[in-house]
C-alpha cells in the first residue's frame, strides 16, 4: 500500500461517504470543513482518481469512490477488531461482545435473551446498542457492532451483510385505552388523528406505505416521524395519537394494558427479523453462546406466536 496513505485519510473519506456531507463529516470528526476537504483532496492525489462528486445535494461516490469505500470499511472493521482484541487481554481476557439491536427486538425480545445469555456466560462483557436500521448497518459495516439483531432491511442496505432469519414480525397500530378508534375500528379514520410514523429509511417505512395504499389511506396531514420508542411509548398513552410500530416494541405496554393494539390486517406488513453479520468475520465463541441464548427464549411459550 502507498505509505502515504494515512489512516487519517481512510477515516475521514469513510466518514464522509457514510454522511453524504463534507460539513456534517467535519463535524463528526471534531475537523473543520476546509480541513477534511483538504484530506480528502490528498487522498484523491495520492490514489490519483476522483473518489467523490460535490453538487449543492451534497457529496457522491464515484464508481471509483465506490470501489474503494468497500475496501476502506473492511480495513477500519479489522483495525476495530485488533483495538477490541487489545481491550480483551487488558481486561483479564473477558469476552467481549457488542450487539446492536432495532427497537422492537430491544423491547421485546432482548430483556430475556440478556437473562439467558448471562447465565449461560456469566463472566462475558455484553454491550447492547439501539437504534434505527440504517445506523446500526452501517456500525457494522465499520466492526463498532460484533452483530446485529432485526427486521430485514432494504436489498440496497443489505449488500455484503449476511443474514439469518428468527422469526417474522407485523407492523401494528397502536392507541392509548380507551382511544375512540377502538370502539369504531376504521382503517380509513386514522388520518383523523396524529400518526407517529416511522421516518425515511427505517426498515418497516415502505411496508407501512404499501399497507396505507392498499387499503385507501392517503397523505396524513399531520404526521409526527419518530424513531424514539421512550418518546412515543409515554405520548401514545398521553394523547389520542395512533403509533405505527413494529409489534414487538409495544407488545409488553399491550400485555400490560397500558396501550392498545386496533384491530387492524396488517398481513401484508409482515418480514422477517433475524441476526445481521459481515461474512468475512470469524464467528467468536461468545457470540455462539448469544445465538444459543437467542434461540432458547424463542423456544419459550410466550414467544410462540413469533
Amino acid at each position: 500500500m502507498d505509505r502515504r496513505i494515512k489512516f487519517r485519510h481512510i477515516q475521514c473519506f469513510v466518514e464522509i461517504a457514510r454522511e453524504r456531507s463534507l460539513k456534517m463529516a467535519a463535524e463528526k470528526l471534531y475537523l473543520t470543513q476546509p480541513a477534511i476537504s483538504k484530506t480528502l483532496k490528498e487522498l484523491e492525489e495520492i490514489i490519483g482518481a476522483s473518489l467523490m462528486l460535490r453538487n449543492r445535494s451534497g457529496v457522491s461516490l464515484t464508481k471509483q469512490g465506490e470501489v474503494f469505500l468497500h475496501f476502506a470499511q473492511m480495513s477500519l472493521a479489522s483495525l476495530q477488531q485488533g483495538l477490541d482484541g487489545v481491550d480483551q487481554v487488558g481486561a483479564q481476557s473477558k469476552a467481549r461482545l457488542v450487539v446492536g439491536a432495532l427497537p422492537s427486538v430491544a423491547a421485546r425480545l432482548m430483556p430475556s435473551v440478556v437473562a439467558e445469555f448471562n447465565d449461560l456466560a456469566p463472566d462475558a462483557i455484553l454491550h447492547l446498542v439501539d437504534g434505527p436500521h440504517g445506523y446500526l448497518i452501517d456500525r457494522l459495516r465499520l466492526g463498532e457492532l460484533d452483530l446485529v439483531i432485526g427486521r430485514l432491511g432494504r436489498p440496497d442496505t443489505m449488500q455484503g451483510i449476511s443474514f439469518t432469519q428468527l422469526y417474522t414480525e407485523s407492523v401494528d397500530f397502536v392507541v392509548r385505552t380507551g382511544h375512540p378508534l377502538l370502539e369504531s375500528p376504521n382503517f380509513k379514520k386514522i388520518a383523523d388523528w396524529q400518526v407517529l410514523f416511522p421516518p425515511e429509511g427505517s426498515a418497516i417505512r415502505p411496508l407501512v406505505e404499501r399497507l396505507l395504499i392498499a387499503n385507501g389511506v392517503g397523505e396524513i396531514p399531520n404526521r409526527l416521524e419518530t424513531v424514539s420508542g421512550g418518546f412515543a411509548r409515554v405520548y401514545t398513552r398521553h394523547s389520542d395519537a395512533v403509533w405505527i410500530i413494529s409489534g414487538g416494541v409495544a407488545a409488553n405496554d399491550i400485555t400490560d394494558g397500558l396501550l392498545a393494539r386496533l384491530p387492524f390486517d396488517t398481513t401484508i406488513t409482515q418480514g422477517p427479523v433475524g441476526l445481521m453479520t459481515r461474512p468475512d468475520v470469524p464467528e467468536p465463541p461468545v457470540q455462539q453462546v448469544l445465538k444459543l441464548a437467542i434461540n432458547t427464549v424463542l423456544q419459550r411459550p410466550e414467544y410462540s406466536g413469533h
